[in-house]
């Protein structure tokens, strides 16, 4: 089969450049023709290593590189650029003459459904509409409201105009009532996880990003509660980004120098994983959460906030790992105290967690596509 997968670019160390770079490697080793298309990358290298068996074309229209333009300037620049950008595109998919083309939903969707190159066009959507499409429409200026409702209108419709918009879980499925084109695949664990935790170590887990999305703040609030419970407990943050110094601050504020631990972001997480005994997520949305699925893949236990979404999902509430209330930050601290507390129940969820863990193989969640790219193939259901 040949596929060709779109994203702006692959040199950012981001979950979407990962999960493409990892699909695209392993359907080439398939035996599949793949190619990824990015429009600015422009001779910089992918952060993550692409397989000699994937195919790179870079369309060189840089929207937002150098990142240090202006806004004005890319005001400016933005009409001519994305003419460019779509008549590059258009051309390069009429020459690679693709069964499938995959759509990460950027640009490109305004105008993927017309060009008659004879692939068909699907769509992976990887986050929430929690977090962009239905929250854009709660602003109290009426005119923005309405330029965001107009452009949620058209987004929508040319989502229903591929062949499957691709969810990375059922509770995101559910966000969507004006689709009839949706299919569920969750996102596939890509980290080698070769080791287990024992879940006796008395250190608690965190990885992703300092952003406000990723809600260590509230974390940090509810390990300070944890803490006055057991103060041989710690916890250690996995990650980078620009809030580190305010979480740091918030940290020395909260006397907890010595109990939580700023991590950089490591090559060996699997190894961190093995070296803890509960994990937790903190964020305010996902778009699915692949970092439970790692820690649960070492047999580590979750206690995540049901947040939109991935983790109702992912977690069965008391089997496998504990589900707070979303933004209840005693909840969240009474629901890591419980693991702490209850060393059995700990050892049997990440027993449990780890058996889980397995569906989210990429062997198993490759077949899942695989199935999907023959569906919409079959010569009776163009």
């Amino acid at each position: 089969m040949k596929l060709v997968y779109y994203l702006p670019s692959l040199e950012a160390p981001g979950g979407l450049e990962r999960i493409i770079t990892f699909k695209a490697n392993y359907f080439a080793k398939q035996g599949n023709d793949v190619t990824i298309v990015t429009s600015e990358l422009e001779g910089r290298k992918p952060y993550f290593p692409l397989s000699p068996e994937v195919k790179h074309i870079d369309l060189g229209v840089p929207f937002d590189y150098p990142y240090d333009q202006s806004r004005l300037t890319k005001l400016l620049k933005y009409p001519f650029r994305y003419h460019r950008f779509q008549k590059r595109f258009i051309k390069v998919l009429r020459e690679l003459s693709p069964d499938i083309t995959i759509s990460t939903l950027r640009r490109e969707l305004n105008f993927i459904n017309k060009i008659n190159d004879g692939s068909i066009k699907i769509g992976e959507f990887h986050v929430t509409r929690h977090a962009y499409g239905a929250e854009a429409l709660k602003s109290r200026n009426p005119v923005l409201k309405w330029l965001k409702a107009q452009w949620n209108k058209k987004f929508v419709l040319n989502l229903s105009q591929l062949k499957r918009v691709v969810l990375l879980t059922h509770e995101e499925a559910r966000f969507w009532p004006e689709l009839s084109n949706i299919s569920v695949i969750p996102n596939p664990i890509i980290t080698p996880l070769n080791k287990k935790s024992d879940g006796k170590e008395k250190c608690v887990i965190a990885v992703g990003r300092y952003a406000p999305q990723k809600g260590f703040d509230r974390l940090i609030d509810s390990w300070a509660l944890v803490v006055r419970k057991h103060p041989d407990w710690t916890l250690r943050i996995y990650g980078d980004g620009f809030l580190r110094t305010e979480l740091q601050k918030q940290i020395e504020r909260l006397g907890l120098t010595k109990k939580c631990w700023l991590e950089h972001t490591v090559n060996n997480i699997a190894d961190k994983y093995s070296e803890s005994s509960i994990f937790v997520l903190s964020s305010r949305y996902e778009g699915f959460g692949m970092v439970i699925t790692e820690a649960m893949g070492c047999g580590v236990p979750p206690v995540s906030f049901a947040c939109p979404c991935g983790p109702r999902d992912i977690i069965n509430d008391g089997i496998n790992g504990l589900l707070a209330e979303d933004g209840n930050i005693e909840d969240m601290a009474e629901k890591i105290s419980f693991l702490i507390e209850n060393v059995n129940r700990r050892l049997l969820m990440g027993q449990q967690a780890y058996e889980d863990a397995q569906k989210y193989k990429m062997e198993n969640i490759a077949k899942q596509w695989e199935e999907l790219f023959q569906s919409i193939t079959k010569k009776d259901d163009i």
